[in-house]
């Protein structure tokens, strides 16, 4: 029999993770009466997890960021009078309120304010550009825009009648007057706030490197099953500092949030990410756990050792890492450099997560994508939506309590077979019930007839001498339909040559899937998000 809190072997499994992370905890039995109160209004949400650790812990630091610190009481205390100030000018229940912030208390703040009073939520993509913002603003039908003042320009072509509100000012920046966070939390409001408020939604959007980009309704949680499931393969302990370097406006970065309010973590923030000021936060906060996306990594290896070996890391437990692939060598790399504390989780905006690899298991194959954790389940299905076997490459399929409802405007669909979602990535599992993730289904380049997966080149690439990235693509080709294009950029004082690329694919991979054109760049286009660009490539599938 399944319940809100899962089925009882999940409940079970949860409440011994929760206890062996520190979550559960002896407590006064004062305290202990009011969880159910704030679970009553604002369900298994970070504003209850952060409502729960002002009476808990009031004292304890929720988050540190390039303003200074809060305390639990104090991010209570603010969020309660920035509700209050919201609802005073309009924003409840039906409302949207957009929030385009780097990593900050804003962005938390406004999010929290906005559970307190029932209005939605928009996590908008700091890359996007004004024409993009706009469209996504219509869309979405947003009706207030929390922004930091260096970002304002992207709002363009955003309607006039959207309230926007600043959430961090920059020496120099225009006045903003009241229209400010701070200035809202110093006002106060008069309207109280709600005893229940609707539980608001909260919508991510896709990536979106061309045109508008689509908007995935996060579900909220039902129970501790999210808990389970990332705890099941990443020993996270509570009431821990921990260094959040992922934005928050992507799946990871808002998880980071979400699974840090819950375990009552002291949350480190820094607006731009900069690799040894990252280094320098592990050190003075002591942090625990960080989170990232590969290509964040892959910047503090490019420190070298002797960086490194400055800073004193040794507190560090556990790094996660999702987003896009890291190369498998890089993935070695930082496994020798910070010890075996690597965990690279798999998924996307519509399936939360699939899978994490944990260290153990990147040492035994760098390039894997790990295992399904608690209350997941991944399969590999053919073109006849049956499983295949071990080996056997196909498309990638998720069930588990956090599948997204679906696309908010109607705009995009999605496979689902028997409940369970496609992640649009093709992948295979190996005979040790290790899952490989191949790439995008829609990446597969035809060629003279032959499917070659670029993903599969990709991977042999970035795993030369003297490669520090790769990205392959399709370019139109009048004789074969389409031929293979790869972009690479060479470490410090590599030296490669077309010809040399050619040859060591073909050595290691079907001649076909030797890339004819080849060309060396600085630097390969990414999102916000680390994910390279491929449309600026010159990809034509």
């Amino acid at each position: 029999m399944r319940t809100p809190f899962g089925t009882p072997t999940e409940l079970a499994t949860g409440v011994r993770l929760l206890i062996e992370s520190g979550v559960v905890a002896p407590i006064r039995p004062d305290r202990v009466a009011r969880f159910p109160v704030a679970l009553y209004r604002y369900g298994f949400t970070p504003t209850t997890a952060f409502v729960v650790g002002a009476w808990r812990h009031p004292d304890r630091l929720a988050l540190v960021d390039d303003r200074g610190t809060l305390t639990f009481d104090e991010l209570h205390t603010r969020t309660d009078r920035l509700g209050r100030a919201l609802a005073d000018r309009g924003v409840g229940p039906g409302s949207r309120v957009a929030v385009l912030c780097r990593n900050h208390r804003g962005p938390i703040e406004a999010i929290v304010a906005a559970s307190k009073i029932g209005a939605d939520v928009v996590l908008l993509n700091t890359g996007l550009s004004p024409q993009q913002m706009g469209a996504v603003a219509k869309e979405q039908e947003i009706t207030t825009i929390v922004v930091d003042s260096d970002l304002a320009d992207r709002l363009e072509q955003v309607d006039d009648s959207v309230t926007q509100i600043a959430a961090w000012q920059d020496a120099g920046a225009a006045c903003w007057g009241d229209d400010t966070l701070e200035g809202l939390i110093a006002v106060d409001g008069s309207k109280p706030l709600p005893t229940k408020p609707p539980t608001g939604k909260t919508i991510v959007l896709t990536s979106g490197t061309t045109g508008t980009p689509k908007g995935a309704e996060r579900p909220s949680p039902a129970g501790i099953g999210p808990v389970n499931a990332i705890l099941s393969r990443i020993p996270l302990t509570a009431r821990e500092p921990a260094l959040v370097s992922a934005p928050l406006f992507h799946t990871w970065g808002f998880a980071a949030f979400q699974i840090g309010s819950l375990m009552g973590s002291t949350l480190v923030l820094r607006r731009k990410f900069d690799p040894e000021d990252a280094l320098v936060q592990l050190a003075t906060h002591r942090c625990t756990s960080m989170f990232a996306v590969p290509v964040m990594l892959q910047r503090i290896l490019e420190l070298g050792d002797d960086v490194l070996a400055r800073y004193d890391t040794s507190a560090l437990r556990t790094v996660t890492a999702t987003g896009s692939a890291m190369p498998p060598h890089k993935v070695t790399q930082f496994l020798e450099s910070f010890g075996d504390k690597l965990y690279m989780l798999y998924g996307s905006t519509e399936v939360s997560w699939a899978s994490i690899a944990k260290p153990e298991e990147l040492r035994q194959e760098p390039g894997t994508a790990g295992r399904p954790p608690v209350g997941t389940e991944v399969k590999i299905l053919g073109d006849d939506d049956r499983e295949l076997p071990a080996g056997e490459t196909g498309r990638i399929f998720v069930g588990n309590d956090m599948l997204f409802t679906g696309y908010t405007g109607g705009r995009g669909q999605t496979d689902v077979v028997d409940g369970m979602l496609g992640t649009g990535d093709l992948g295979h599992y190996d005979a040790n019930g290790l899952l490989f993730v191949s790439g995008r289904a829609d990446d597969m380049i035809v060629s003279g007839g032959e499917n070659i997966h670029a993903g599969e080149v990709e991977g042999l690439l970035a795993d030369m001498d003297g490669v520090k990235e790769a990205a392959v693509v399709g370019v139109d080709d009048e004789e074969y339909g389409q031929r293979l294009a790869a972009y690479l950029v060479l470490e410090s004082g590599a030296s490669l040559t077309a010809d040399e690329v050619r040859d060591h694919v073909k050595n290691h991979l079907a001649r076909f899937a030797s890339p004819r054109d080849v060309e060396f760049l600085d630097a390969l286009p990414r999102n916000q998000t680390g994910k390279v660009v491929k449309a600026q490539l010159g990809s034509s599938s």
